[in-house]
């Protein structure tokens, strides 16, 4: 039985443990991205705006993508909560972000790196994708732990005896009666931290970071394939605008993602520079 209240109580603020998941992993990603820059002998003054940008980035682009994918109606219905954590109707409330889609802040983060690699840190972007790759595989793991203290993006039913079943009475408005269900969000964490270690063990034992683009490629196959097979154990999510051959919104667009990954790998092959040049003084 998943039941928790909504957050911790702080006499009139509630802390809400979606919120506290996405502190803890940009937190998180902070300190690991400053022991990256330690490694790597970069300037540490090209750290804040690499967190500011990729706060931006993570942000619009996962509550865009939501909108565009999941909910477009929310353009001509109210225009507002697409840009603001509010609702206009039927009544203006605060909400927060309540709708954040991960391909939405993928394809964010892409451009807003590719602004700070050229114009702030001044390297191959693939370089700078290399190590934010290890720090989101991380991140995102968190996402999906306050998914689950939320309740939300719950897996279909499952057998009452599976050890895996989890009841979700927060859902039973939306879902109908409560039945045992798949944590899928669970089963997406723990491959986001299995991918974040070995990330970590390739750039810290081997000579893959000096490959530029192999461990993002290698980060985007391994993270759009954990997406696409746990997809078949979760209910959609909103409604399903794009459906090709049996598979739903989230996998069709897991699919192009994987395949830039192995181009990118590919890539990288002609891309490798010498120790002592990856540095940034």
């Amino acid at each position: 039985m998943w039941d928790p209240s909504v957050g911790i109580h702080l006499g009139p603020v509630t802390l809400h443990y979606y919120s506290l998941m996405f502190v803890f992993a940009f937190g998180f990603g902070y300190i690991i991205m400053k022991k990256i820059f330690d490694i790597d002998d970069v300037n540490q003054k090209y750290l804040d705006p690499l967190f500011t940008w990729t706060l931006l980035g993570t942000i619009l682009g996962a509550r865009l993508g939501h909108v565009i994918f999941y909910q477009p109606e929310l353009f001509k219905d109210d225009f507002l909560s697409v840009f603001l954590p509010i609702r206009t109707k039927p009544e203006l409330e605060f909400t927060g972000f309540s709708g954040l889609a991960s391909h939405g802040a993928t394809i964010a983060l892409i451009f807003t790196t590719l602004y700070y690699s050229f114009k702030i840190i001044k390297k191959n972007p693939f370089w700078v994708y290399d190590r934010l790759g290890i720090v989101v595989a991380l991140g995102g793991a968190f996402v999906r732990l306050g998914n689950f203290f939320n309740s939300e993006i719950v897996g279909k039913p499952a057998d009452p005896h599976s050890p895996f079943a989890i009841l979700f009475p927060q859902m039973s408005d939306e879902y109908g009666i409560t039945v045992p269900r798949f944590p899928g969000q669970l089963f997406e964490a723990a491959g986001y931290v299995l991918l974040f270690i070995l990330l970590w063990f390739l750039y810290r034992k081997t000579d893959k970071k000096y490959q530029q683009g192999w461990l993002f490629g290698l980060f985007f196959i391994i993270l759009w394939a954990i997406r696409f097979f746990v997809e078949f154990l979760k209910e959609p999510q909103g409604k399903e605008f794009i459906s090709i051959a049996g598979l739903n919104t989230g996998q069709v667009l897991s699919i192009p993602f994987m395949i830039a990954g192995l181009l990118i790998m590919i890539y990288s092959k002609n891309n490798k520079i010498a120790p002592e040049a990856d540095k940034t003084f």
